[in-house]
């Protein structure tokens, strides 16, 4: 008789074996969190990023931003069923008519999934729009910047934010029509036509 032994990873209470890679269902949803277990996988998965993976704050990203912002979310969809939170990003206006998003995160099993980022800055942007939003602003890693550039987006200022190098960009408004439902989920099919 021979023995078969296979290591095993846990990943949000899920078992995967070890070297497999996890199902990524190609449907998404972005959204404003608006249930509790999608504001605590937001908080999750910033953790996860900024000071697990990035090493950018110690034990806990949260700030006094977090009062007031919007958190929004990345869920994928498995057969028809919101399933986990796999990115996301938060908004706020910090003075009339000028909004900033901020820690935009996205699971790194999920990083390549196309439309997934884009769709996040899209839905912050839009959601913002709809609010009032004059002006929208980001502090953006400098390796970031050509993402944003693409997405319609200008470079105004190098900054050092938390040790790293920063990009203060700006959004163009007229590229992201004010969205007109807050309560609204964007889906989409990640998969790409061949």
């Amino acid at each position: 008789m021979r023995r078969v032994f296979v290591a095993l990873r846990v990943r949000d209470g899920v078992i995967f074996p070890h070297g497999l890679a996890p199902f990524v269902p190609p449907q998404f949803g972005i959204k404003l969190a608006s249930d509790g277990w999608e504001r605590d996988a937001h908080f999750r998965l910033r953790r996860r990023v900024f000071c697990d993976e990035q090493r950018l704050f110690s034990g806990d990203d949260r700030d006094d931003v977090d009062d007031v912002a919007s958190p929004i979310v990345a869920v994928d969809y498995v057969m028809g069923m919101a399933h986990r939170v796999v990115g996301t990003v938060r908004i706020a206006e910090t003075s009339p008519g000028l909004w900033y998003g901020s820690r935009l995160a996205i699971e790194a099993e999920y990083r390549n999934v196309y439309g997934l980022g884009s769709g996040l800055v899209f839905r912050a942007v839009t959601t913002a729009h709809a609010r009032g939003a004059r002006t929208f602003l980001a502090n953006v890693q400098r390796a970031n910047v050509p993402f944003f550039r693409r997405l319609a987006w200008e470079a105004l200022e190098d900054r050092d934010l938390f040790g790293r190098p920063h990009t203060l960009m700006r959004a163009d408004l007229a590229a992201y029509p004010p969205a007109l439902d807050d309560a609204a989920v964007a889906l989409f099919d990640s998969r790409r036509a061949s």
